[in-house]
């Protein structure tokens, strides 16, 4: 059976720092895997390997069996990688809606002249977009908010409009930054519930990097943990939080 993802000696250096350096791990389809490490770790530096925003100096991935090595940012994206941000990032001046609209490029298009001249493809390909749009909305609990501008929603329902945004591109793999940054303990509760429910209700493969411990022991099944570019530990989540090598660079002695 063919792994969601897979890294081979996925590296990058930026000069004479080695960033990443040899990550190898697999990630099984239906999976909730996560990704720990101290700040300055290269964690992010992993996602913008895989999202293409960095192209690697070593090694290679594959989706689903396909190699994407060297593949552009919306060419990742269109083979089935999503992810969001650490610092969320919404259109603030669009609407709600509008957000997850953008979302849904690679399933809906229409050319320049049907827009400007509102031709019926225009109308017929704008009415599809707002119901599957809608459709999303509503199963992340937004619908009601779907025409306020998105800047204007709470923190932790811009978190769940980005991750609809994400997920209205039809990813396989769908990656999540720090997703619990900035959320009280009752916010956090409910971002878990709502990855567990994605996980489930969109048959998702997730990776995620989080500090919050909790949720990291809450929702992972597995984790790798980077130090220095490296990995320091990867495995079941219980007994990797339980190494003393991780205890000592992370969770502190």
């Amino acid at each position: 059976m063919t792994a969601m993802l897979e890294t081979k000696n996925l590296g990058i250096s930026f000069g004479g720092l080695k960033a990443v350096d040899g990550l190898s791990l697999t990630i099984e389809k239906g999976q909730l895997y996560g990704m720990i490490g101290p700040n300055g770790a290269g964690k992010t530096t992993v996602f913008n390997l895989l999202t293409g925003v960095y192209k690697p100096t070593s090694g290679n991935f594959f989706l689903d069996g396909e190699k994407l090595t060297g593949c552009s940012t919306i060419e990742i994206n269109k083979k089935g990688i999503a992810r969001t941000f650490q610092n969320i990032r919404l259109f603030s001046q669009l609407s709600v809606l509008d957000n997850v609209k953008v979302g849904l490029h690679n399933d809906y298009r229409y050319a320049a002249a049907t827009g400007v001249f509102r031709l019926p493809a225009y109308f017929r390909t704008e009415k599809a977009m707002n119901e599957k749009a809608l459709e999303l909305l509503e199963v992340f609990g937004l619908a009601a908010e779907k025409d306020y501008l998105s800047s204007n929603l709470p923190y932790g329902k811009q978190r769940k409009l980005e991750i609809a945004r994400a997920l209205a591109t039809a990813p396989k793999l769908l990656l999540l930054d720090e997703p619990a940054a900035g959320m009280n303990p009752n916010e956090t509760q409910e971002l878990m519930e709502t990855i567990r429910f994605v996980r489930d209700h969109f048959d998702m493969t997730i990776l995620l990097i989080e500090h919050d411990m909790r949720l990291v022991a809450g929702i992972c099944e597995e984790l790798t943990v980077l130090n220095f570019g490296t990995v320091l530990a990867q495995g079941p989540t219980a007994k990797v939080l339980k190494d003393p090598e991780v205890i000592k660079a992370y969770l502190g002695e």
